[in-house]
This record gives structure tokens, C-alpha cells and sequence, in this order.
């Protein structure tokens, strides 16, 4: 967690002081879509992007949420240019002193030692080659990538240490690392989801305003799954009223695509996120808002949320059982496996020149 970087008696205005102290502005990159990976990224919006530099100490976040797979996660960013609406990360952004709205959207932190930090984490006799995912809290693949290079650096770090990776992203970016991602599913252990939640590329313009579109995701599957890379789609979140209709044309198009897993997860307001997504959705789907918090009362029991371990994921009630059975349904009907096994993530990691050393 962020705040576990941060001493425990830091609060309020003082720790808004700390976080303030760790970062600078630093001057505006060129701007991405002008860059030499422009086929890969689509037009910006009209919003004004600011870049601080982020100078923590450590790269690697540790996840004690019970309810998730994997314990590390890698983010060289923080906040993100996709803008998505319902992004659970965005209440994250306040630890900072910025606000869960427009800010999370165009005052981006980037962690410029991000490859270094995590190389010094990997030569401690500590570390033993856990799972890394990419990211679990911003996209790791947003329009700055293309500048920046973070990610890249990270994943040439961990296919060097033949370190296991896992990444979750809306970028079609990813396409310009198909050489890391070859190499990492060759000699290490891959696993990449491609977050697509509507089947329409006009609703997802509204909600994701600045990821690449629905059509050009799809086209990223294809690509990674031709190069004989495992990758699966992402429905998250399904926001009742919105887009759970969109299920069986999201599977089948994926599958068809060349996924080979699958997995949905109900949307979650926590914090600041709440009111940030009430009013876009308020701004976007006027004659819709209704429906939406409707249902998601229906199937959160009355509340728009849920913070329980286990039960956060997860909705309640007839309408969610009726979602579940939809999408149990259509991805048998898409041609993937009912339940997808947990595939154990193999222990690969060790350090370049380990072999040689153990020879003398």
C-alpha cells in the first residue's frame, strides 16, 4: 500500500507536506501521440497534462488483500491519462495531495528510478522471484510509456532475473515490447490481461475517454496470442445498467481473438471514488444514471459498495446471481473452460551470472 511507505505519525496537512516533498514538477515530455509509436496510441483529449517526478525509495508494493492472487505489484506511474470513471486507484491519488478527479487524470507521477529500484530488489538475498504484476494500481501501458519507456526497462529487469510477470493493461503500446513478452513467456512465466469492459466503442470512449479503443484492444489480443503469448480479457469492472449486456459479445470476440482465460469482477466505489463516478455517469448517461445506481444498490444490498474481503468483488441478491449465470453461460458458449485452474506460477527467477559462480 501506498501509505505503508509513509511514517505512521504522518497525518493531514503534514503528510500532504511529506508527499509534496517526495515529488517535483519536472518540464512537460514531448507530447505522446506526436511520438514515434503513434500507431499505437489514438487522439488525446483536450485536457492539460502535468508530469511530477516521484522520487520513492522503494518500487515494489506489497498486497495483504486476502481476496487477490498475487502479493507484488510494479507501478511506474501514478494517476493515469485513460481517465476512466470508475478506476478504483483514483482515491489513491489524494494520499498525494492531488484530488480523485481531473487531477488522477492529468497530474501524472512518474518513478524515473523505477528499473534501478527494482534491479537493487532483486539482489537481495530476500527476494526469491515472486510474481510481479503489472500494475495494480495504474496502467502501466498509459500514453506517457511512450516517452518514458518505464515499463519496458522493468520487464528487460525481470526477464534478465527471469523474474515471473503478470500484466494488466488497456495499452495497445504493449505491442511495442512483443520482444520482452516473447522472451519473459520463453524463459520466465507470463500471464497478460487485456481490460476490456463494453463491447461498444462509442460507451467506452465516454467512460475510458483517453485508452485506446474496444476495436483496437481486440486487436491486441490477437497480436499477443499470435506470438504464442498467454493472454486472457478483463470485464472489469461490470457496472449493472451499464454494461453487463455487453458479456457474451465481449467472450466471444475475445476468445475468437485467441484468449485463453477470462475473469469479471464487479465494480467497487471506495472513497472518493463514489461521488467522482456518480457524476460522470450523471454527465455521460443522463437518462441512465438512475438505472445504474439502482442496480448497483440491488446487488450490493441497498449500499452502492462493498469493503468486506472476499465480498468486494462479489455482489448479492437475484440480479448478480442472474449476471454470474450470464457470464457462466457465455464463456462455455465462447469456448473457454468452465472454471479456469489456478496455474501454479513456476520458480524461474535467478540471478544473471548464478550459474557461472556456483562453478568455482
Amino acid at each position: 500500500m501506498l501509505t505503508d511507505l509513509l511514517p505512521a505519525t504522518l497525518t493531514g496537512s503534514a503528510r500532504t507536506e511529506h508527499h509534496s516533498a517526495r515529488m517535483r514538477a519536472i518540464a512537460n515530455p514531448p507530447n505522446p501521440y506526436e511520438s514515434q509509436y503513434r500507431e499505437l496510441l489514438e487522439p488525446a483529449g483536450s485536457v492539460t497534462l502535468e508530469v511530477y517526478e516521484d522520487s520513492s525509495r522503494e518500487i515494489l508494493s506489497r498486497n495483504d488483500s486476502p481476496d487477490l492472487s498475487f502479493r507484488w505489484s510494479l507501478n511506474p506511474y501514478r494517476g493515469c491519462f485513460h481517465a476512466c470513471a470508475y478506476c478504483y486507484a483514483r482515491p489513491s491519488h489524494e494520499y498525494w495531495g492531488f484530488g480523485a478527479g481531473t487531477d488522477f487524470d492529468s497530474k501524472i507521477m512518474i518513478k524515473k528510478n523505477a528499473p534501478t529500484l527494482l534491479r537493487q530488489t532483486f539482489d537481495k538475498s530476500s527476494w526469491q522471484g515472486e510474481l510481479i504484476v503489472f500494475s495494480g494500481n495504474t496502467d502501466c501501458y498509459q500514453p506517457l510509456e511512450a516517452v518514458y519507456g518505464l515499463t519496458r526497462a522493468c520487464l528487460a529487469v525481470c526477464a534478465d532475473y527471469r523474474n515471473p510477470v503478470g500484466i494488466i493493461t488497456k495499452g495497445a503500446l504493449i505491442l511495442r515490447d512483443l520482444d520482452l513478452l516473447e522472451r519473459l513467456q520463453r524463459e520466465a512465466w507470463l500471464c497478460v490481461y487485456i481490460s476490456i469492459p463494453f463491447a461498444s466503442d462509442a460507451v467506452a470512449r465516454k467512460v475510458e475517454p483517453h485508452a485506446p479503443s474496444v476495436s483496437k484492444r481486440f486487436d491486441v489480443i490477437r497480436a499477443l496470442a499470435n506470438k504464442g503469448i498467454r493472454v486472457g480479457i478483463s470485464l472489469a469492472p461490470l457496472i449493472p445498467g451499464l454494461n453487463e449486456s455487453d458479456i457474451p459479445e465481449l467472450l466471444e470476440r475475445a476468445k475468437a481473438a485467441g484468449a485463453s482465460t477470462a475473469f469479471a469482477t464487479l465494480l467497487r466505489l471506495s472513497g472518493s471514488l463514489e461521488p467522482v463516478f456518480l457524476q460522470r455517469m450523471s454527465e455521460l448517461f443522463p437518462d441512465r444514471v438512475g438505472k445504474i445506481v439502482n442496480r448497483l444498490r440491488e446487488v450490493r444490498g441497498g449500499r452502492l459498495t462493498q469493503s468486506e474481503f472476499f465480498k468486494r468483488q462479489l455482489g448479492t441478491g437475484t440480479y448478480w446471481e442472474i449476471i454470474e449465470q450470464l457470464f457462466k453461460v457465455a464463456k462455455r458458449r465462447a469456448g473457454f473452460s468452465d472454471d479456469d485452474p489456478d496455474e501454479a506460477v513456476p520458480k524461474t527467477f535467478r540471478r544473471p551470472g548464478g550459474e557461472q559462480g556456483c562453478l568455482f
